[in-house]
């Protein structure tokens, strides 16, 4: 525990010298170049269960409506295996059909490594199954060759990605307990340095999958992005292990994260602090309080009155524009892009959390709940620097 306060201060007395030394090049060519990208996890098992997609009028694919409408990304996350959770909607093979066709399409792709057989957030970061059993040591060892095989596995189909998150909203770390930043009474965690050791796998993962004209932005992802103390503390411990990374990538939705105000403070001082560019790697509004199925939605009146926008296409086209805005302020253009998370998950039954439950998202999406495109959808498409 000294030696990691010790090298807290140390960053700290430098001013990020050393995050300035390993800033990467390719991270630079960003700053011109706006990321419009959408999550679209789902998609797969949406198709799958009949779920269609419309622009005026007339059915698309979905990857055709999104590019002509100025998206330029695409975000797919990855689970170890998830038919152990109930949830075989991201697994390899699903992720793997769906980056090809983004690739083909000439999309760009981040790849969003969950490290779990299931969802990985703040509040719950479980090892894989088939990793339960393991030593540190051993864990330490299957991160990197689980990370180094599915890139190299991307790479060989022509879907190699071009950035890549090593975790999901890891502000409470990875691969608990031996990733974890906190611990709970009685409990023994890894700490910082515990979760420093497997980001570094996961990084050295990459990083030996790729031939040397090969490069691929690492992203370190967290939740809260509009809450300056809550980076500090993450990117600080992180980085005052020697953990190298290119990009901060945060999540922000305006009814749990703060103001805008809030959100435009954080990523001005992050980026300075840290030399780094940053990115919202997820954002979502509801353009409806209505309900496209059974299943009780996420937003509901009282994330509309937190938030301070309509729930409506007007109110959601205001919530986008708050947050391009605010990513087009960050000084010295380091705020390059926006992932509008799950605009596509329509209300397809079957397709939920796990396969065979209901969308919690429907009225969050860019698409109304028969799949047509709604003029928000063009909206988020069409901003630049």
């Amino acid at each position: 525990m000294k030696n990691i306060r010790l090298s807290i201060i140390l960053f700290l007395l430098l001013g990020g010298i050393f995050s300035t030394m390993f800033s990467s090049s390719y991270s630079k060519e960003l700053q011109g170049h706006l990321i419009k990208g959408a999550d679209i996890s789902t998609l797969y098992e949406i198709e799958s269960y009949g779920g269609k997609y419309f622009q005026n009028g007339l059915e698309r694919d979905l990857l055709d409506i999104l590019q002509e409408n100025g998206f330029n990304w695409i975000r797919l996350r990855l689970w170890v295996d998830p038919d152990n959770k109930g949830g075989g909607n991201c697994g390899l093979e699903r992720t793997l059909a769906i980056a090809k066709r983004a690739k083909d399409k000439g999309f760009k792709f981040l790849l969003d490594f969950h490290y779990s057989d299931w969802w990985a957030d703040p509040g719950k970061q479980e090892i894989p199954e088939a990793w339960e059993n393991l030593s540190f040591e051993e864990l330490k060892l299957a991160v990197y060759e689980y990370t180094k095989d599915v890139i190299t596995i991307l790479k060989n189909e022509g879907a190699l990605p071009d950035m890549v998150q090593i975790g999901n909203e890891i502000r409470s770390g990875i691969l608990w307990p031996y990733g974890k930043t906190w611990a709970a009474a009685g409990e023994e965690v890894g700490g910082f340095e515990g979760l420093a050791t497997l980001l570094n796998s996961g990084i050295q993962g990459v990083k030996d999958s790729l031939s040397k004209d090969e490069e691929v932005l690492i992203m370190l992802h967290t939740d809260q992005g509009g809450d300056n103390g809550a980076a500090r503390w993450l990117f600080d411990g992180i980085i005052g292990q020697g953990v190298e990374f290119d990009i901060i990538g945060l999540s922000y939705y305006p009814y749990w994260h703060g103001t805008i105000d809030d959100l435009k403070y954080n990523m001005k001082d992050i980026t300075q602090r840290y030399d780094k560019d940053v990115i919202i790697a997820e954002f979502a509004y509801a353009w409806t309080l209505e309900n496209g199925d059974n299943h009780l939605n996420i937003f509901g009146e009282e994330q509309a009155r937190i938030a301070g926008f309509p729930a409506s296409v007007e109110g959601q086209k205001q919530a986008i524009n708050a947050v391009m805005e605010a990513v087009n302020q960050v000084p010295n253009g380091r705020g390059v892009g926006v992932f509008y998370w799950e605009p596509a998950w329509i209300p397809v039954e079957g397709v939920g959390w796990k396969t065979g439950e209901g969308n919690a998202w429907d009225n969050q999406t860019l698409f109304d709940f028969g799949g047509n495109a709604l003029d928000s959808l063009k909206y988020f498409g069409m901003w630049e620097k």
